[in-house]
C-alpha cells in the first residue's frame, strides 16, 4: 500500500510490503497452527530427526487456544498416584457422551497425557507444588508434590500452572531447529497434480505483516489449527469475548481441508452459546461451579448454600465429599460437562434447575461463596485455577484483584442461566463440546495421504491435554512417514489460482469490510441453522450462502496485510458454515447427544441413525459416508501395534 493509497490519511505500514514476491520452501514435515498441538508436532517431529516447518498466524510464544495458559490436566492416568488405567479413563469419555467420542485420539490422551506433562517439566513448565504452598492438603501427593482436581480418590487429574507451558514449548521449537514462520497465515493445502482427495504434497501461507505469499513444500503435512468459531456469534465491537478461543481461531484448517477433500464426522453438532458475543460475561468470570470453579460453595441472595448433590441426588454434607465417587461409582469426570449422563458427573448446584431451587425457597441472585470454602481449597481455587486457565490470569485474576475483591470475603455473582452463560438464545449457537472435525485413523492421519490431524482439528477434540497428546502422536507419525516419502512437485497453476484469491481484496479502493461480512454469517446462520433444523430450513441457507459468495465476497476490501488476514479468516468462517449446513443435511433424524433437532425428522436417536455421519468434497461435489460409531475397535491392542518404537523408547 502507497501513501496515496491512504485515503483516511492513517499511520503509515510500518513493514515492508512484499506482496509482489513469492518465497519458497522445502521441508520434510509441515506443521500448520502453531498452538498447543502444533508446537508439540514440531517437538515430536524434530525429535526423530526430520526437517521442520512451523506455520503460525501469530507467535508461538503465546498462540492458539492454550497459548493463555491451563488450569488442569485431565488425561494423567498413568501418573503414578491414578487409581484408573488409561482404558478405564477413555472408555469413561466415550460412555459420557452416548459413543458420540473419537476413541482414537482420547485413547492417545489417555495413554501419552502423563508423558507430555513429565516433557513439559523438563522444558521448563511447572506441574508440581515445588514450593509446598499446598503441602497438607487433600488434594496434593506430598510425595510427587502433584496437586489433584475434581476426583480425589482416584487422582487422575492434575492441577497444573499452565501459563508457563506456551513459552516452554516455542523455547523447545527454537532448541531443536524448527524452521518457525510466526505471523504467516497458511491459507490452502496443495495436493499432488491439483487433485481433490489426492496426496497433499504442501500449502500456501501469507505474512501477517508484510504480506509476502510463501509457498511450502513437504513430503507429510499436519493440520493443528482451531476448531472453527464465529459461526452464530461474533462482536465487531467487544471481540476480545466474542469466544472462549481467541477470536483469531476460526477454524482455517476446518476450511482448508474441506477444499482440498477432506472427510469430516460430527459437523452437524452444535450447542447453544455460553461464552460469545455481546451478552457473553469473561470466560470463569462470574460466580459458577464449573470446570475451573469446581467445587465452590454457591449461596442465595439471602446467604443461604445452596445444596451440592451427586449423580444418585444425594445431598452432599462436606466439600471432601463432592471430590469423591457416589456409592458404586467407580470415578467421575469433571463437574459441568454433559448434566444428561449421570454415570460419571457430579452435579453442583448450577446445574440444578434454577426453577426447582425457586421453589424450594433460594432466592435470586446466587453467588460462588469462595470465603465460605476451606483455606486450602479457595486457594487452588483463586490463584492456581483462576489465574492459570486461558483468560482468567490478567481479565480475572489480575483486574478482579485491582479493583479490591477479596476471596477471603467477597461474594462473585453467577449471572444468567448456567454457570456461565448471558442468556442466549437458541438459535445463538457455537461449535463446542467435543465438536466435530476431521477423521482419523490410528496414526492420526486422515483420508487424504500424507495429511495428518491433531488437537482440535480432530472429530471430538477437547482440552489441552488432548492437543499435547495428538499433537506429539501426529509429530512422529508424521516423521516416520516422511523418513520414506518423496518430495512431489507442485502444481504451478495450483499456486498461482491461490495467489490471486488471497491477493483479491488489497486491489479494492472501497468496498465490504471483514466485521460486515462476519455479522452477515452469523445472522444467516442463526435464521436457517439454530436449534430447530429442517431440510427447507438448510438448502434456504446453503442458497443464501451461495449468494454471498457470488455477490458479496468480490466486494471484500482490505487496506493492508492485517486486514486482509481478517479478512481472510471471515472467508473460512462461511465455507465452515458451508460445511456445517451440509452436514445437518445430511444426518436425517435428531439427536440428543448432538444437541441435534430437526423438525421433519423428530424423532430421536432412531437405532439405524446411532453412527457417524461423514461428510466431503469429491469432484466438488458433497459426498456422504458412515462409520461405526467405534470404527477405531480395540483401543489398546491397535494403539500399541502403531507405536512399537514409541513404547520401546518409554519403558519404565
Amino acid at each position: 500500500m502507497k501513501e496515496k493509497d491512504n485515503p483516511c490519511h492513517c499511520l503509515e505500514w510500518p513493514y515492508p510490503l512484499l506482496d509482489d514476491q513469492v518465497q519458497k520452501i522445502s521441508t520434510d514435515v509441515l506443521i500448520l497452527g502453531g498452538g498447543i498441538a502444533g508446537c508439540w508436532a514440531a517437538i515430536a517431529a524434530a525429535q526423530k530427526g526430520v526437517r521442520v516447518a512451523l506455520v503460525e498466524k501469530g507467535a508461538i510464544i503465546r498462540s492458539g487456544a492454550g497459548g493463555s495458559g491451563c488450569d488442569h490436566w485431565e488425561s494423567a492416568a498413568t501418573n503414578p498416584c491414578s487409581r484408573i488405567t488409561p482404558e478405564e479413563l477413555t472408555q469413561a469419555m466415550i460412555q459420557a457422551h452416548h459413543r458420540y467420542n473419537n476413541g482414537i485420539s482420547h485413547y492417545i490422551e489417555c495413554r501419552e497425557g502423563y508423558d507430555r506433562l513429565l516433557d513439559l517439566e523438563k522444558f521448563g513448565g511447572k506441574i508440581r507444588d515445588t514450593e509446598d504452598k499446598f503441602q497438607g492438603a487433600e488434594f496434593r501427593d506430598e510425595k510427587t508434590k502433584f496437586l489433584f482436581a475434581y476426583d480425589y480418590e482416584n487422582k487422575f487429574t492434575l492441577r497444573v500452572w499452565g501459563t508457563t507451558f506456551k513459552p516452554a514449548l516455542a523455547r523447545e521449537c527454537r532448541r531443536l531447529g524448527v524452521d518457525v514462520f510466526d505471523r504467516t497465515m497458511a491459507t490452502s493445502l496443495l495436493t499432488e497434480g491439483n487433485q481433490q482427495g489426492a496426496r497433499v504434497v504442501g500449502a500456501t501461507g501469507i505474512n501477517g505483516r508484510t504480506g509476502e505469499f510463501i509457498t511450502f513444500m513437504a513430503k507429510a503435512t499436519v493440520l493443528c489449527m482451531s476448531r472453527p468459531t464465529r459461526i452464530w456469534l461474533f462482536s465487531p465491537g467487544l471481540p476480545g469475548i466474542s469466544e472462549f478461543r481467541p477470536p483469531q481461531c476460526t477454524g482455517d484448517g476446518h476450511a482448508m481441508g474441506w477444499k482440498a477433500g477432506v472427510e469430516f464426522a460430527m459437523m452437524e453438532k452444535s450447542v447453544k452459546g455460553e461464552w460469545s458475543g455481546d451478552r457473553s460475561f469473561p470466560p470463569y468470570g462470574v460466580g459458577n461451579t464449573h470446570n475451573t470453579w469446581y467445587a465452590c460453595n454457591m449461596v442465595d441472595a439471602d446467604g443461604r448454600e445452596i445444596p451440592w448433590v451427586d449423580r444418585d441426588r444425594r445431598v452432599l454434607t462436606d466439600i471432601s465429599q463432592r471430590h469423591r465417587p457416589a456409592p458404586g461409582q467407580k470415578l467421575f469426570l469433571k463437574g459441568g460437562g454433559e448434566p444428561d449422563v449421570p454415570s460419571y458427573e457430579f452435579q453442583g448446584p448450577d446445574i440444578l434447575p434454577t426453577e426447582e431451587l425457586l421453589a424450594e425457597g433460594f432466592k435470586l441472585p446466587f453467588y460462588a461463596d469462595l470465603a465460605g470454602m476451606p483455606e486450602q481449597e479457595r486457594k487452588a481455587i483463586w490463584g492456581l485455577m483462576v489465574g492459570e486457565e486461558g483468560k482468567t490470569k490478567i481479565p480475572i485474576l489480575k483486574a478482579y484483584t485491582e479493583v479490591g475483591f477479596d476471596p477471603e470475603k467477597h461474594l462473585i455473582q453467577s449471572y444468567g442461566e448456567g454457570w456461565q452463560s448471558g442468556g442466549f438464545l437458541p438459535q445463538e449457537r457455537q461449535l463446542f463440546g467435543l465438536p466435530g472435525g476431521m477423521v482419523n485413523d490410528w496414526n492420526l492421519q486422515t483420508n487424504l495421504e500424507g495429511l495428518y490431524a491433531a488437537g482440535d482439528q480432530l472429530f471430538a477434540a477437547n482440552c489441552h491435554g488432548h492437543a499435547a497428546a495428538t499433537g506429539h502422536y501426529a509429530g512422529r507419525h508424521a516423521a516416520n512417514y516422511a523418513r520414506v516419502a518423496a518430495l512431489s512437485t507442485i502444481d504451478n497453476k495450483q499456486v498461482e489460482k491461490e495467489r490471486i484469491r488471497v491477493y483479491a481484496p488489497l486491489k479494492k479502493d472501497g468496498g465490504i469490510g471483514w466485521q460486515e461480512l462476519n455479522m452477515r454469517i452469523t445472522r444467516l446462520m442463526q435464521h436457517y441453522c439454530g436449534e430447530i433444523k429442517s431440510e427447507e430450513l438448510l438448502t434456504t441457507g446453503l442458497d443464501l450462502l451461495k449468494d454471498i459468495q457470488k455477490l458479496e465476497v468480490p466486494q471484500l476490501a482490505a487496506r493492508n496485510p492485517h486486514e486482509l488476514v481478517r479478512t481472510l479468516e471471515v472467508l473460512n468462517v462461511l465455507t465452515n458454515a458451508e460445511i456445517v449446513l451440509n452436514a445437518c443435511l445430511a444426518r436425517k433424524a435428531s439427536s440428543k447427544p448432538l444437541h441435534f433437532r430437526r423438525s421433519d425428522y423428530p424423532e430421536m436417536d432412531p437405532p439405524e441413525w446411532n453412527k457417524l455421519v461423514t461428510i466431503k468434497l469429491e469432484n466438488n461435489e458433497v459426498a456422504i459416508g458412515k462409520k461405526p460409531l467405534d470404527y477405531y475397535v480395540s483401543l489398546e491392542e491397535n494403539y500399541e501395534s502403531h507405536n512399537v518404537d514409541y513404547l520401546e523408547e518409554h519403558k519404565s
